[in-house]
């Protein structure tokens, strides 16, 4: 399918982040206040967190944005666990492809008030920015927007693994290793990261039929951005192999998320807002 490009989102969405984060604030003397913004590629989380953050800004708010896409291994440590685990680890995307602590280490340095670099991952390099070209936080943060695909979600049942969900985990997981380490993966590490959210948005799609579609949309504008600069385009068949990455877990966060996160935000096809719950 090919939607709306993501945003610029609605005042009515931007004032549901904003009451959320006012209602962190107001909760905890921590800072900072950690909203977590879930949602499936190419939902529009880049482009609300800014959004939001621009109006934390300006109430005076000292606000941050960390995505989980700039927590992943290197490709050198990606590469090292396909060859120790399984191959399907080289591509960057499920649990156990992110440094979680290096998400926890930059989330407990920003509570101490000081400036803090925050990591940065170049797509089209397929590897982690050099610490020296990394942006810094403001000092005194007050809110942290943490987004990202997975953010907030929790572990399928052992048995739900059993069965694969298409034909990537049919061919080349057919014994599970891959999606059972994925799936460990949050009830550890992720999990620790994610208990440090004081609250979680989830950007829910209307099924997972439409994240291919988004998701070729941000391919496309991404190539037009680093026109000249070497990047290539995916083609049609390399694109939905990628996206299988995702499936299981998009699938599950959409079945299991909206009965825990503190506001889901409902979209439509084309991204337009149906429900804010």
């Amino acid at each position: 399918m090919t939607g709306a490009v993501a945003g610029p989102w609605g005042a009515g969405v931007i004032d549901a982040v904003i009451a959320e984060i006012r209602a962190a604030l107001a909760a905890t003397t921590r800072r900072p206040v950690v909203l977590g913004l879930c949602g499936a590629q190419g939902s529009g989380k880049s482009t609300l967190a800014a959004q939001a953050a621009a109006r934390l800004q300006a109430l005076d708010l000292p606000t941050a944005i960390l995505s989980l896409d700039d927590l992943y291994l290197t490709r050198a440590e990606r590469h090292e666990l396909a060859r120790t685990v399984h191959p399907l680890f080289a591509t960057r995307g499920v649990p156990g492809t992110h440094d979680v602590a290096l998400g926890r280490e930059t989330i407990a340095s920003l509570e101490q008030g000081a400036p803090v670099p925050m990591p940065r991952f170049d797509k089209s390099r397929d590897d982690r920015v050099p610490r020296a070209d990394w942006p810094c936080a403001p000092a005194h943060c007050a809110v942290l927007l943490f987004e990202g695909w997975c953010v907030g979600a929790r572990p399928q049942p052992v048995e739900a693994l059993a069965h694969t969900v298409n034909a990537l985990e049919a061919q080349e997981d057919a014994e599970g290793t891959w999606r059972g380490h994925a799936n460990v993966a949050l009830t550890g590490p992720y999990a620790q990261l994610f208990a440090r959210l004081d609250r979680l948005i989830l950007l829910a799609a209307p099924d997972f039929a439409v994240v291919e579609g988004w998701r070729a949309e941000q391919e496309e504008r991404a190539a037009s951005a680093a026109s000249g600069t070497g990047s290539r385009l995916m083609d049609r068949a390399a694109l939905a192999r990628f996206v299988a990455h995702y499936e299981r877990l998009t699938r599950h966060i959409l079945a299991d998320m909206p009965g825990y996160a503190d506001r889901v935000i409902r979209l439509g096809p084309a991204r337009e807002v149906l429900e804010i719950s």
